[in-house]
């Protein structure tokens, strides 16, 4: 059987699609590895966000290509595959620029990797597959087998692709194609057959999630919340989260979903990018920081609880010292659990790239800089309010040295604790001891979870 590597940038979605991808490949013969060195294909699956990521990709490749020329001069034919974003946005011109790269496939288009691969090889001609094909990839994809291996107890489902809202400083009209959502019975069996292979937390993912409008049983179009309502029926699905969302595709379902559904975690990503209402017209958000906060406000009303994470954008083109102090304002408003802040960088096609008054670089920095301080300092007092209490924590993972695991709270906070492997995959009640700047420490807070775990490792409870 052939290997393949999957190199994953970026976002969630990222994470989704690389899995999908390696679902797929699986039926053309090729078993996953985490060797590049050892793989007969390589897949970098892109993200087209941050600054530069181009420029990373290409980097990676200069690396990859020197390991193809070995390769090939031992009888042992490598393919490369650049997938996701970078790839829809460059297109034919990564063929041009990097020759060692024999497939180049938008993210629309990755349930044909596989096809593609195999004539690249057969050819030796360079492909590129960056359309948005008529058929729906969700479709094909959902012909590939459920891996028969157990799951992480946490996993991504994506129920929506594209955007249709054109914020100015943003990529993803273009990269990924108007907005797009999964018929309701599809995301639901996808959800159960993830339950079944052991996944006790589903995240939804979307480039604009809340905005979902999928098919539903009865013929019409459902919301993000009534599919939440739909989902929380599943037994076994303990944990259900959503991301990314606008602040403008919030509504009284969606909040009802929070009020009333336990299975629905309290946190919530919702972007705000500024508080200047000036700024935010300049960069087409179609909300005004009012909105943005009542919004907040009716939420938390929703679920008191709610932990609240943002985005913000600082130097705007545009942006002056005044519309810089609104945001600041909004951010200690707003009183943000975890939030990220970046310096605006053009990205190329879109129309904020093109605006006079550019910012200069040492002023975004400077204002970066004074925004970051007051949201770390409300991440450090959200965390170290959770001191003391009792967190139920689903463990899905190992943690940083040998006795330890490490999971995540319902406010979506690390928390690493001493605990044996038999809790891998339980939800246990964890009292926090101490927080840090981006994770917590806590010990098991129950002697019933302590014997059951003693009792499934075969000793004695202490």
């Amino acid at each position: 059987m052939s290997k393949v590597f999957v190199k994953t940038y970026g976002c969630q979605m990222n994470v989704y699609d690389s899995a999908r991808m390696t679902e797929s490949l699986a039926q053309h013969g090729y078993e996953e590895t985490g060797r590049p060195d050892e793989a007969d294909m390589v897949v970098l699956n892109t993200c087209h966000i941050r600054e530069k990521a181009a420029e990373k990709v290409y980097s990676e490749i200069g690396r990859l290509r020197r390991l193809k020329e070995r390769r090939a001069a031992a009888g042992q034919p490598m393919v490369i595959a650049v997938a996701g974003c970078v790839a829809q946005a460059e297109g034919a011109e990564m063929i041009r620029r990097a020759p060692a790269i024999d497939v180049v496939v938008g993210p629309q288009a990755y349930h044909r990797l596989g096809a593609l691969a195999a004539r690249a090889r057969r050819s030796g001609d360079r492909l590129v597959d960056t359309e948005f094909p008529a058929e729906d990839k969700f479709a094909a994809l959902a012909a590939v087998p459920a891996p028969t291996r157990r799951r992480p107890p946490a996993a991504f489902l994506t129920v929506q692709e594209g955007c249709d809202k054109f914020c100015t400083f943003c990529v993803v009209p273009y990269t990924r194609g108007a907005e797009y959502s999964r018929p309701v019975a599809a995301v639901e069996e996808e959800a159960r057959r993830l339950v079944a292979a052991g996944v006790r937390e589903i995240t939804l993912l979307g480039q604009n999630v809340n905005a979902y409008h999928g098919e539903g049983p009865d013929g019409r179009a459902w919301s993000l919340g009534r599919l939440l309502f739909r989902l929380a029926r599943i037994d076994g699905l303990d944990r259900l989260r959503y991301t990314t969302s606008h602040p403008r595709n919030v509504d009284d379902e969606l909040i009802a979903a929070h009020r009333d559904l336990d299975a629905l975690m309290p946190y919530l990503h919702l972007p705000a990018q500024s508080g200047s209402d000036r700024i935010l017209a300049a960069m087409n958000r179609r909300h005004t920081a009012r909105d943005y906060l009542d919004t907040v406000a009716a939420l938390r009303r929703a679920r008191p609880d709610l932990a609240l994470s943002g985005d913000f954008i600082v130097g705007f083109p545009g942006e002056t010292s005044a519309d810089f102090a609104l945001t600041l304002a909004l951010a200690r408003e707003a009183s943000y659990a975890q939030a990220y802040s970046f310096k605006y960088s053009p990205r190329p096609g879109t129309p904020a790239a093109d605006l006079a008054d550019q910012v200069a670089g040492d002023v975004k920095s400077e204002r970066l800089h004074e925004l970051q301080a007051l949201l770390d300092a409300g991440q450090e007092a959200f965390n170290d309010a959770t001191v003391g209490r009792r967190l139920p924590v689903l463990i899905d993972r190992p943690g940083r040295r040998d006795g330890q695991l490490a999971g995540r709270t319902p406010y979506l906070q690390a928390v690493h604790v001493d605990a044996p492997r038999t809790l891998l995959g339980e939800i246990v009640d964890i009292e926090i001891t101490r927080s840090g700047a981006n994770s917590l420490a806590g010990r098991i807070a129950t002697a019933e979870t302590v014997a059951l775990a003693a009792g499934a490792a075969g000793v004695a409870a202490p």
